[in-house]
């Protein structure tokens, strides 16, 4: 059982008794995100900013209109697959900038994704770290998920072993405002404490943790269905060279390999 699994399960023992006394209500996860959303409402109310009470409205119409049951029907149609992987690399002048994102390792020590340059050779100081050439990034909601990362994250690590130009970060996020608060924070921290990449090996696989709203996040990925894996590859400045979702088929673990190769040989 995974760590991430683990998490999921801790996480749910601890929800089970608020969940249990709202099910006559509502699903728990779509009360839960009314009640959430709606205090967020009134704090925002209270500012008295008509364009951020604009804003609020959409996105509480926006998540209220498609929850849990509506990603697990999409599941069953399609068993994760949202969109075909690229075939090819997204030429750089085509990219878009994958969205900043504050992860935390196991050990609670913070980095900031993406490691990239600033386009002059320059990495960000918020990260300090050597800058790869290439960098596949995992996106996990739900521990159901684990296993479609595994399927592209395997065969990038075999490829690429004893590479030091890529690096591999699968990043679990977690939404649930309890969980983010921060004794349950460092406790999940604490359980899923091991090293936070595989010594010894190249690339690492590096596990990391990000916490608290991902509304905005997800928007800019058009992520909607949580229930399925995401997986970006992106270039030394941090722009998105090729994606794909749910159960990697061969075919697209090739072109994953493919357009790897290419950005590894870009200068």
């Amino acid at each position: 059982m995974s760590r991430f699994s683990r998490a999921s399960i801790f996480a749910s023992q601890i929800l089970r008794p608020i969940e249990s006394k709202k099910q006559h209500l509502l699903p728990s996860s779509q009360h839960f995100l009314a009640q959430r959303s709606s205090n967020r409402f009134f704090d925002i109310y209270k500012l008295g900013s008509k364009a951020a009470i604009e804003k609020e409205r959409a996105r509480l119409a926006d998540e209220l209109n498609r929850g849990y049951f509506a990603d697990m029907s999409e599941l069953k149609k399609h068993g994760g697959k949202i969109s075909v992987a690229n075939k090819t690399i997204v030429p750089a002048t085509a990219a878009v900038k994958f969205p900043d994102l504050e992860v935390n390792y196991s050990d609670g020590k913070i980095l900031k994704l993406p490691v990239c340059s600033d386009g002059n050779g320059n990495v960000a100081e918020a990260n300090k770290l050597e800058t790869p050439k290439a960098s596949l990034v995992c996106l996990s909601f739900r521990a159901s998920s684990q296993g479609m990362i595994n399927s592209w994250s395997a065969p990038f690590l075999d490829a690429f072993s004893g590479s030091k130009d890529v690096q591999l970060y699968e990043v679990s996020l977690i939404d649930s405002w309890l969980l983010c608060r921060s004794p349950i924070k460092k406790l999940l921290l604490w359980i899923m404490r091991k090293p936070k990449y595989d010594e010894g090996t190249e690339p690492k696989r590096q596990m990391v943790y990000s916490f608290g709203d991902h509304y905005y996040f997800r928007k800019e990925l058009k992520i909607l269905n949580l229930l399925t894996g995401y997986t970006f590859l992106l270039d030394n400045v941090g722009r998105i060279r090729w994606q794909g979702t749910g159960l990697a088929t061969e075919e697209e673990s090739s072109s994953l390999l493919s357009c790897t190769k290419l950005l590894l040989e870009e200068k």
